[in-house]
């Protein structure tokens, strides 16, 4: 049984049939929610689907990226997935990093902690005042909108829908602390991370906000490797780290746990298409400070470790360059340690 932990899932698209599964899963293990992810598509469509699957889980957006679309339109998804879900809507919005809204989305990035905070600020005004038809001109440095005689058709569920705010770095930590009602941690910060630099910031910042630590929700998120052979479960979360270490907006934070040539490895290698090379630029020692792999009792040790910071857990199986049965493995072992 869960006990008093709170635990998250996540549900990638799929066809209806799998998402309804999976969601009557998590609902019956007693999961407090499930998460929706924007690496690629809007996390809204499936968020809306798993809506109608389930009952009772909190439906979270893990995140949806804040500057690919109209603070308006972002405000009116996660009214409609509240509507739809009788009010289990859990917003989280991020900033994702630069080439991804430039290049792919073809959007202003700015200054992206700044540009979050006018974002946050406007999604909450619209899902606020938007039932009223009371909003007017709304202004910022990113966004001016003009809402005089707007008005939503349906009568929203609420009135405030709790926003989530990722980071990995420190100054991402203190924004959230100050404005968002619970934080999405990076799945690759490491323990060390959490306890130096995560928590320290985030008391600070609740502090300083005069706002209590008991109002807000950590949910720490973590690639979760579980084989009896610990040499598999390392090469099976390897590509994870990997994938992220190609990233060259986060060289400076695999840095400061000295990793900083091995990301640089992987960033060249990725560049110039070789995974095999970018792969083999992550040691062991990367992959279990970033990843929670290993045995299951190894596994079972570290994530009792993060309960000490944490107030809820997401645990997600390693997803990159190894097979959906892979994966769908993974993600079992990990309902069997820490669900049942």
């Amino acid at each position: 049984m869960n006990g008093n932990r709170r635990y998250w899932g996540v549900c990638m698209v799929a066809d209806g049939a799998t998402m309804a599964n999976i969601a009557a899963g998590y609902e019956a293990a007693r999961l407090e929610g499930i998460w929706t992810v924007q690496l690629y598509g809007p996390p809204f469509v499936p968020l809306a689907a798993l809506a109608m699957a389930t009952k009772r889980v909190k439906l979270g957006t893990g995140v949806a990226l804040a500057f690919t679309r109209s603070p308006l339109e972002t405000a009116l998804s996660a009214i409609d997935i509240d509507i739809i879900s009788g009010g289990r809507t859990v917003l989280g919005l991020g900033t994702s990093i630069r080439w991804w809204n430039e290049s792919w989305h073809g959007v202003t990035y700015g200054k992206p902690l700044a540009h979050l905070r006018e974002v946050v600020r406007i999604v909450r005004e619209i899902i606020a005042g938007a039932p009223t038809g009371q909003l007017g001109k709304i202004e910022g440095e990113y966004h001016q909108l003009d809402l005089t005689g707007f008005r939503t058709l349906t009568p929203p569920v609420r009135s405030r829908i709790p926003i989530y705010l990722p980071a990995v770095f420190e100054s991402a930590v203190r924004l959230a602390g100050e404005l968002a009602d619970g934080l999405p941690g990076h799945p690759i910060w490491s323990a060390r991370w959490i306890e130096n630099e995560v928590k320290t910031n985030l008391e600070e910042s609740l502090k300083k906000a005069g706002r209590k630590r008991s109002e807000f929700d950590l949910n720490v998120w973590a690639f979760v490797a579980i084989d009896e052979n610990r040499r598999q479960a390392i090469d099976d979360a390897r590509g994870t780290v990997a994938f992220y270490a190609s990233m060259e907006q986060y060289e400076k934070y695999f840095a400061a746990h000295g990793f900083g040539a091995e990301a640089r490895a992987a960033f060249q290698a990725a560049s110039r298409g070789d995974t095999a090379a970018m792969l083999k630029a992550i040691p062991d020692e990367m992959v279990t400070t970033f990843g929670i792999a290993g045995t299951r009792d190894e596994v079972r040790e570290r994530v009792e470790r993060v309960w000490a910071t944490a107030d809820s857990m997401t645990l997600t199986a390693p997803a990159v360059f190894i097979s959906a049965d892979k994966v769908a493995e993974h993600q079992r072992r990990i309902a069997e340690t820490f669900y049942k």
